[in-house]
């Protein structure tokens, strides 16, 4: 997989691509990664890359011509350009318009061979980049950024540990989201912690009661922190009969435990 990400400060992202798990998958061959200094495109001796918007308003907005120039030099093509068709590259814009970020997402796009990046400042990018060249316009959620970079940064982060060799693949099967379910609660030394003591199936050495007990408990903290979850898997069928049984028992619970 190469990341390509477009910026006017890669040194934001060169870092995170130099630092634990990334720089390992970087050193064996697994991720690749190019930063691309939008200013290094612009047309005048300032380097400037932002203007006024038209119609007024406040703050700044990214000017097009440096962003067209730095994704044609990827091997983008503009899709109102005569010629040829567009480079098959998958352009990236993180944008609290875009389409919200999930983990299906990050599984969707950890399947390509590359991601191109576009990290925009100030009140954004012109819109005619978007329409020429980007592909999919994608939101961390219902906020906003000052930094495209720190977006950007959080897609990188969500797809490359679910390539093949970065992590292990057990790491992977039981942790939020996987199954339609949150991660249950996890311990580690000491076996006691300010009077609070690791629970005791934990201890026990027994698989098949840990198994339960941590099923359980990614049902209980998914029910109570995010229900929707739960609704989302059973209209889904997605789950087994044993999830789909403690469900409704921990449902059980939860209504008599209220008085309901």
């Amino acid at each position: 997989m190469r990341y390509t990400v477009l910026s006017l400060f890669p040194e934001i992202t060169d870092a995170f691509f130099a630092t634990s798990i990334m720089a390992r998958a970087v050193e064996r061959g697994i991720v690749e990664y190019r930063g691309v200094n939008i200013r290094d495109f612009a047309r005048d001796k300032h380097r400037t890359c932002d203007d006024a918007p038209y119609g007024g308003g406040a703050g700044m907005l990214m000017i097009p011509e440096p962003l067209g120039a730095a994704l044609e030099s990827l091997g983008a093509r503009g899709r109102f350009a005569p010629g040829d068709a567009a480079a098959p590259l998958r352009v990236i814009y993180l944008s609290p318009s875009g389409r919200p970020f999930t983990q299906d997402l990050a599984r969707e796009l950890a399947g390509e061979q590359e991601l191109v990046l576009l990290c925009g400042r100030y009140e954004g990018i012109d819109q005619r980049i978007i329409d020429a060249y980007v592909d999919d316009e994608i939101s961390l959620g219902d906020y906003v950024l000052s930094s495209g970079e720190a977006a950007a940064l959080v897609v990188i982060d969500a797809t490359y540990r679910l390539l093949d060799r970065v992590i292990t693949p057990e790491s992977l099967e039981e942790e939020s989201f996987s199954g339609g379910l949150l991660e249950y609660p996890q311990y580690t030394r000491p076996e006691i912690y300010a009077m609070m003591k690791v629970p005791e199936v934990l201890l026990s050495g027994h698989h098949e009661n840990i198994r339960q007990w941590r099923l359980r408990k990614r049902v209980e903290k998914t029910l109570a922190l995010r229900p929707d979850l739960i609704r989302r898997g059973e209209a889904a069928g997605i789950f087994d009969a044993e999830t789909v049984k403690l469900i409704q028992e921990c449902r059980g619970n939860n209504e008599r435990d209220t008085g309901d």
